[in-house]
């Protein structure tokens, strides 16, 4: 009797270290599509920002977009703990440090000319301003829940967790 046992407990023991493995797996793959998810949604969504506020948009403000929509989402759930001011904050010098990037490549190497703030004041090269720091930093409270939606949606199916989930975090 004891045999038998031994050899079902072994089994199962392998067994289970195979359905971690392809956890683990499925795990690599489950945040692939996430990711790259969220950086076409960030990047859709940044350029739809765009056309509403300037009328048109160019096609380098889809990568900055994603990239920055990945940083909010890192930022708001990486610090979750912190308050929602010093998130923000956080945020908005991410994405003011993405923009200068960004703009020092596409505009000033590349000479591609998408945007120009030299107009506004407190500005840096042209690339960056005082006023699109606070206006993104204002903008990441409305991308956070859209954040959370698109990864729990791209991440389960579903655009809500469940309770189970929701404590296994």
């Amino acid at each position: 009797m004891v045999f038998p046992l031994l050899v079902r407990d072994r089994l199962v023991l392998q067994h289970r270290k195979g359905m971690e493995y392809t956890r683990m797996k499925n795990h690599f793959w489950t945040r692939l599509r996430c990711q790259a998810g969220i950086f076409l949604i960030g990047g859709l969504l940044y350029n739809l920002i765009e056309i509403i506020w300037r009328g048109y948009t160019h096609w380098s403000m889809f990568l900055v977009g994603g990239l920055c929509f990945q940083l909010i989402g890192c930022i708001h759930t990486a610090l979750r703990r912190w308050g929602l001011f010093p998130r923000c904050v956080l945020c908005s010098l991410a994405v003011t440090a993405v923009e200068f990037a960004s703009g020092c490549l596409f505009n000033l190497k590349l000479q591609m000319n998408v945007w120009d703030y030299s107009g506004f004041p407190l500005n840096i090269l042209g690339q960056v301003c005082l006023l699109y720091t606070i206006l993104w930093g204002l903008l990441s409270i409305v991308a956070i829940p859209v954040y959370r939606y698109a990864y729990t949606f791209l991440e389960t199916g579903r655009f809500h967790r469940t309770a189970a989930e929701e404590t296994a975090q």
